[in-house]
């Protein structure tokens, strides 16, 4: 079965769309399919490191420099229109006369069904990646791992009637070490006495830094501290500074997966997204920061059903916010033992498993 998977990674962009296609191409490979990734050379784009894990990898032209425009401006991540980007991905799924691609996933907030009905007469089935539920798409299948109110309602009139629906956490696209580490998961005794710090690949604002500030605090110094340092983040010199200012903190560089950090902290500070999952796979009490806007609704509904410790989005969660809401936390044991369980009974880290039962049993039935 040949599988392509067009999605992009970029310093802007982040690296979770990447990492989640990684997971499921990976996933796919094991059952005996061959990927093929379909990735613009925007900056930070990681198509090197996809190719050393043995993909096969089609690179699309570097776009045009871009003028700054909102995070929200999903359209502009794209670098060049829809209908260019169409055409280059159908060259390079037909060149060299390939087998025909059997399933195409898209995980891209800026390509809508203008995009895939172009490339519906090179693919049998399309699955999408989405969150947003904000544009039509053509695919058979689509996929929404995250935590919404009325999920199904999100997408009615978005999707043809006879797309398949798969959504919530219980299809996160966790790498299997964390299903594998939560099998193995000493029990917490209730203390904190290691904090885990993720803000993702790329933290352009540096969220990092104020979490690293706020645990400067002396009343936090007893905490040892692990710091993931993301492969696109622009802050690594003065990161480094804090961690030795600090003592007791160990700055780690990009990793594979975080499930060895997560199975040693006993609380986390972080982003919202792909991470959430992973946490609460982990029983991990965390306190989460939005990063992005897409991430908004997500840690909304979750912080509103008890999942999270949300502290608002980037641009109004301060060093000192941050380090009040650390010590608020680490003050109710309570609180902490319920966001942990909470979180466990949601996520339990297979996923990916369910999405590729999916995909195979839909392209058998094709």
């Amino acid at each position: 079965m040949n599988i392509a998977l067009r999605t992009d990674a970029s310093a802007r962009i982040g690296l979770g769309h990447l990492a989640r296609c990684r997971t499921l191409a990976r996933a796919l490979r094991e059952a005996g399919a061959t990927g093929h990734f379909i990735c613009r050379a925007h900056p930070g784009h990681q198509i090197d490191a996809l190719r050393a894990e043995g993909y096969r990898v089609s690179a699309l032209p570097s776009p045009p420099l871009q003028q700054q425009a909102a995070d929200a401006d999903y359209a502009a991540w794209l670098g060049v229109s829809q209908t260019q980007d169409a055409a280059e991905t159908i060259t390079a799924l037909t060149n060299n006369q390939q087998p025909k691609t059997n399933i195409l996933i898209i995980d891209h907030y800026a390509l809508d069904s203008t995009w895939e009905q172009r490339l519906r007469p090179t693919v049998d089935r399309i699955l999408v990646i989405d969150d947003l539920a904000n544009r039509r798409h053509e695919c058979e299948l689509l996929l929404d791992q995250n935590f919404t109110e009325n999920a199904a309602e999100r997408y009615r009139g978005l999707v043809p009637a006879h797309a398949r629906l798969l959504l919530g956490p219980s299809y996160a696209l966790l790498r299997p070490e964390y299903a594998q580490a939560r099998q193995a998961l000493r029990a917490r005794d209730g203390a904190v006495r290691r904090v885990l710090v993720f803000f993702g690949g790329t933290d352009p604002d540096n969220l990092t830094g104020r979490a690293l500030a706020a645990l400067s605090d002396p009343a936090l110094a007893h905490l040892a501290l692990d710091v993931v340092v993301g492969a696109n983040n622009p802050h690594a010199d003065s990161l480094a500074a804090q961690a030795a200012a600090r003592g007791n903190t160990q700055l780690h560089p990009p990793r594979p997966h975080l499930a060895d950090l997560m199975t040693q902290a006993d609380l986390a500070i972080g982003a919202g997204g792909a991470t959430t999952w992973e946490r609460c796979c982990l029983v991990l009490p965390s306190l989460v920061v939005s990063i992005a806007e897409n991430q908004r609704p997500a840690c909304l509904a979750l912080a509103d059903a008890g999942l999270i410790d949300y502290l608002g989005h980037k641009d109004r969660v301060t060093t000192d916010r941050l380090r009040r809401a650390l010590q608020a936390l680490l003050d109710d044991p309570e609180q902490r033992q319920h966001l942990a369980a909470a979180g466990a009974a949601l996520v339990d880290g297979r996923g990916v498993e369910r999405v590729v039962r999916h995909l195979l049993g839909a392209q058998r039935s094709h």
